[in-house]
Formats: structure tokens, sequence, C-alpha cells
């Protein structure tokens, strides 16, 4: 059952929200990364962008958490699918938020795939083209004001919709100490993660072209 809905939109820290949730005893959180566990299911979160009445539960299942695209784009959805989990809107200042996603995400989701990416990695590109550049952008992903706008208007969404005390609006600088308090669970001996850098995602980006077959 899921206990935990992050709303933050992709690089605002949700890899390493993923990681402290999972620590915490939150796992497995889903997270885009999962897609590749349960390919399955890439094609459930592409309808639901198109609309389609889908089974967010199915899709989750066996998630004690879920943070990041394709899952925060049905934060509200999924907030009323299960009402008592909290929820954590991951941010981030607009200026480095900005630079991140549009060097990474949006770069990569607006590349050309290699002639022989395999069928399902195909599915998997589909599916978060449709969530993230379409659904969420309307395709100008390129254009700051209008990128910009849209963020800010999502996060006051989550923040005018869900109620003060089941929502955690969360900057992943802040630390374990807001995160746990929000839990109730104690404050873990180890610093809070910090993963999945611009530098490291374009990495894994590069590896996965050149090892694609």
């Amino acid at each position: 059952m899921v206990q935990i809905i992050g709303a933050g939109m992709g690089r605002t820290s949700t890899a390493s929200l993923k990681a402290a949730l999972e620590r915490l005893g939150y796992a497995p959180c889903h997270h885009m990364f999962e897609i590749r566990n349960v390919p399955h299911t890439a094609d459930g979160w592409r309808r639901a962008a198109l609309g389609e009445k889908v089974d967010f539960a199915a899709l989750l299942q066996g998630y004690k958490a879920s943070c990041d695209w394709p899952s925060a784009a049905f934060w509200k959805p999924l907030s009323e699918r299960f009402p008592h989990a909290k929820i954590i809107l991951t941010e981030r200042p607009e200026e480095a938020w900005w630079q991140s996603i549009s060097q990474t995400i949006f770069a990569s989701l607006t590349s050309k795939l290699p002639e022989d990416t395999p069928p399902e990695r195909r599915a998997q590109r589909e599916m978060a083209e449709e969530v993230i550049v379409r659904g969420t952008f309307g395709g100008k992903v390129f254009d700051r004001e209008h990128v910009l706008r849209i963020y800010h208007a999502h996060n006051a969404a989550v923040k005018a919709t869900i109620p003060p005390e089941r929502l955690l609006a969360f900057d992943g600088a802040q630390g374990w100490e807001p995160l746990c308090a929000f839990l109730g669970v104690p404050v873990p001996d180890e610093p809070y993660p910090n993963t999945n850098s611009t530098a490291e995602f374009q990495a894994r980006v590069e590896e996965r072209q050149r090892t694609a077959s």
C-alpha cells in the first residue's frame, strides 16, 4: 500500500528523496528509475497521460512510496486513490531547477533514439514523452518562461489542494530533519542522500546509448 506520494517534478532532488525514503523504511519507492524494473507498466502511465482511466493501485503495486515522474504528474488522483498517504512536494530554486532539467530530462527526451533501441526501451521513452514533454509542458520544453510558469503553477496547485497536515513542501538541502519530523521517524546518523546530479544523469544516458542493443 502506498504510504507516501511525491508530488514534486523531476530534477527537484527526487532521486535523493527516493534513497532517503527507502533508508527510512518506505521501500521500495517508485521513481522513473523503476520503470526498467516494471517495464510492463509503461503503457499504463502513457495511457493515464492521454486521459484514459487506469488502475493506479495496479501501476504502483508493491510500492510503499512514489516520487518523480511519471507518478508525480498524477499526484491529485493518487492522493484521492490513497487518502491516507502523506504528500511530499519537493521544490528547488527556479533557476537551479531550470538549468538542471533543461540539460538532463529535456535534452534526453528530445534527442533521437539510436536505430537499434530495443522495443521495450522505445515504449518507455514514448511514455516519458507523453507524460513530461507533451502532457506536462505542452511540447514547449525549451521555452524557459513557459516551463517555469508550469513549474510554479504545479507547486501552487499541490499546496492549495492538499491539507497542510498531510503535506510537506521540502527542499532536499534541508536534510533529514523536516522529512523525519513529518513522517514521525528518527533522524538517521548519516548524511542525507545526494544523488543523480546533472553530470551523473548525463553519464548514465551516454552509457545507455553505448550499450543499447
